[in-house]
């Protein structure tokens, strides 16, 4: 693990129009090193279908926008999560798209008042680090805030720790393992 996840409140907040319409009261923040090249790593995270790959089953994480789903500045993706047995909708946009080196997406319409989640990636020799940011806010102003600490903070946190160990599992030597 390169940096263990974190949830702290917001702070040095980047000037982006999407955050400063929708300020966050959270910052996640997490790291792993993927034994692949940047160029593999970065064209894994490039097809949004992958996602569901990442994401625990509790989620019945399901893309519903038709694929192929081309990544670029301004792309939507619908998305169908269930948070136990509350089923929801989930639209992210990819406000910046720098490939190999970092994209972003965020929510439009979803669970949160705020999500703005930051991928970057770096190359390290053969290998990849890769850093998550998000920026969140979960809904209902101050009761939120009691709901992030119970629940939004646990959840989150073992979302992003199932990540990384997904993404040992795929990622073997050079290339992602098929399914």
């Amino acid at each position: 693990m390169l940096q263990p996840v974190t949830i702290e409140r917001a702070r040095d907040v980047p000037r982006e129009t999407y955050l400063a319409e929708r300020p966050p009261r959270f910052v996640l923040r997490a790291g792993t090193r993927v034994d692949a090249p940047l160029e593999r790593v970065f064209e894994f995270f490039s097809l949004a279908e992958n996602l569901e790959r990442l994401t625990p089953k509790e989620l019945s994480f399901t893309i519903l926008t038709p694929r192929p789903i081309e990544m670029r500045v301004g792309t939507l993706i619908d998305y169908r999560i269930r948070l136990g047995l509350v089923p929801m909708r989930w639209r992210t946009r990819i406000d910046v798209w720098e490939p190999g080196r970092r994209f972003v997406d965020a929510q439009l319409s979803g669970p949160y008042a705020c999500w703005w989640h930051e991928h970057r990636f770096v190359a390290d020799g053969g290998a990849t680090k890769m850093f998550d940011t998000v920026f969140y806010s979960p809904p209902l102003g101050p009761l939120g805030a009691v709901a992030n600490a119970l629940i939004v903070k646990p959840k989150l946190t073992r979302i992003f720790a199932f990540r990384e160990t997904a993404i040992a599992e795929l990622f073997r030597g050079d290339g992602v393992r098929s399914r």
